[in-house]
């Protein structure tokens, strides 16, 4: 599939663009203490279940400053995220449910997750929720060494756990789980497929986990193969998205097949199908198809083939079936 524009970005990716994690200070203590105590830094509140709070009125983040982190959550450890603005961005990760509710009244605040907020956000703050999320869950499931087990501590300003067994000492870092995902194509018809517990005309382009020793390319084929019985070809890089739920890394992929039979081969799958542009218009004009949601890599795989196959545009497509 040739790429003659480049995609838009896709949701919770870009952050790079405003933001400077200045990963080699994350050591110095007492530079990210100053950074935690300035007037100008911001800090991102998590809740255990890796909820956020919002404005009460408007979608966006709650930010606490400096002053309400000391007075507040004094005693919480911060997490340096790095610099956006100018500014310094820290995470604070409550485990104490019942606090967690009381913030809400007393920061006049409520409380989402980034599934429900993602698309509603600016873009720069989903990126920042998406970094904090995923870090936050690494924290809260490393808590002993992998190795010997003994308790572990946060490090570098909470990028690392370091084993406190000083005859060990491993040092464990933030965990991504890579997984491909991949809009299949073959002769002007691109393949979907569907898992029973999806609402009534929901499709999805295919994706799985990347399995030890197997390139990115290599995954696509493999998964491809064995949750829809095609054989694929080609394969090419598309984009990718971070998509900390609660720990992967979608890369996403175009690829063609090399014919169009469907065999499918486990239970994943309720059902595959192929569908040309023309389908997907009836399809989204009558009801009988549903993409995946914006948020997802999956959309803008879809998005992107209909504007390079046909010259339509999903969003308006979409839009037109809510008038």
């Amino acid at each position: 599939m040739e790429r003659t524009t480049l995609p838009r970005l896709n949701t919770f990716a870009g952050l790079s663009l405003i933001l400077d994690r200045v990963a080699e200070r994350r050591d110095e203590s007492l530079w990210v203490s100053e950074q935690a105590s300035s007037e100008h830094a911001r800090y991102l509140l998590l809740d255990a279940l890796g909820q956020t709070y919002l404005l009460p009125d408007q979608e966006a983040l709650r930010w606490l400053d400096s002053g309400e982190r000391e007075q507040l959550l004094g005693e919480l450890k911060a997490t340096f995220l790095g610099f956006a603005g100018e500014r310094p961005h820290f995470l604070l990760a409550m485990d104490d449910a019942e606090r967690a509710g009381e913030l809400e009244s007393t920061l006049g605040a409520r409380r989402a997750g980034l599934r429900d907020v993602g698309l509603q956000l600016a873009a720069d703050e989903a990126g920042l929720f998406a970094y904090a999320k995923g870090l936050a869950h690494w924290q809260r499931e490393t808590r002993y060494c992998a190795h010997c087990g003994a308790p572990v501590i946060l490090v570098a300003s909470g990028h690392r756990a370091q084993c406190t067994n000083a005859a060990c000492g491993r040092v464990h870092f933030p965990r991504t789980d890579a997984a491909v995902i991949v809009i299949v194509e073959h002769e002007g018809a691109c393949l979907l497929g569907r898992q029973a517990g999806w609402p009534k005309g929901r499709y999805s382009t295919l994706a799985g986990f990347v399995e030890p020793g197997e390139a990115l390319e290599d995954a696509v084929r493999r998964e491809v193969a064995e949750e829809s019985g095609v054989i694929v070809g080609e394969v090419h890089y598309h984009s990718s998205q971070p998509w900390p739920l609660p720990q992967s890394l979608m890369v996403g992929f175009t690829a063609t097949a090399v014919s169009r039979t469907i065999r499918l081969r486990d239970h994943e799958l309720e059902e595959a199908r192929w569908f040309t542009p023309q389908d997907i218009v009836d399809g989204l004009a009558d009801g009988s198809f549903l993409p995946s949601l914006r948020l997802s890599v999956s959309y803008h795989l879809l998005a992107h083939w209909l504007q390079q196959r046909a010259g339509l545009d999903l969003d308006a497509l979409i839009a037109q079936t809510k008038r």
